[in-house]
């Protein structure tokens, strides 16, 4: 019998999450690890007690065809890596590793060249997490040193995230 390798484990595991993603367009789940111990997971949905998406049955930038990485105030929900982050202890995520994973709700394929968008790339760095793992096929991934993100700043850039 062959094992999954432990990076592959932990993006299947952030995949599994995804799926209680509340997003019409796009379902992401995230995990954060620490020292081999999962410390939190989050997926994409609206805040608490606000209507999701999918309960709604309409999304405000699918309606409108806003572009990925584009007018993310109209989006109702909160994104998978800050919902991740709001529910886990700062000094367990200090050194840890986030794993996502993103796919598209129309066809459930993966996301081509997912990257956390900007807002949440600002939470990630400040919540010191050390590296992003994200799932580009079912066994192919790329690892970002969250290090890059600072050193990088796209604020000034203007890059786009997903």
């Amino acid at each position: 019998m062959e094992r999954r390798d432990k990076i592959n484990y932990y993006l299947d595991i952030a995949d599994t999450v995804s799926a209680r993603s509340t997003c019409l367009r796009r379902r992401y789940g995230a995990v954060i690890v620490n020292h081999d111990q999962i410390i939190s997971t989050g997926y994409v949905g609206a805040p608490r007690g606000r209507q999701n998406c999918c309960d709604l049955g309409d999304c405000v930038r699918e309606r409108l065809q806003v572009p990925r990485g584009e007018r993310y105030e109209l989006c109702r929900s909160v994104h998978a890596e800050m919902n991740a982050i709001i529910s886990a202890p700062r000094e367990e995520m200090i050194g840890a590793t986030m794993y996502l994973v993103g796919r598209e709700v129309s066809t459930g394929e993966y996301i081509k060249n997912s990257v956390c968008c900007s807002l949440c790339k600002r939470v990630v760095i400040n919540s010191g997490i050390e590296r992003v793992i994200i799932r580009d096929t079912d066994a192919d991934y790329r690892v970002i040193e969250v290090m890059e993100w600072i050193m990088n700043d796209e604020s000034i850039s203007g890059t786009r995230g997903y």
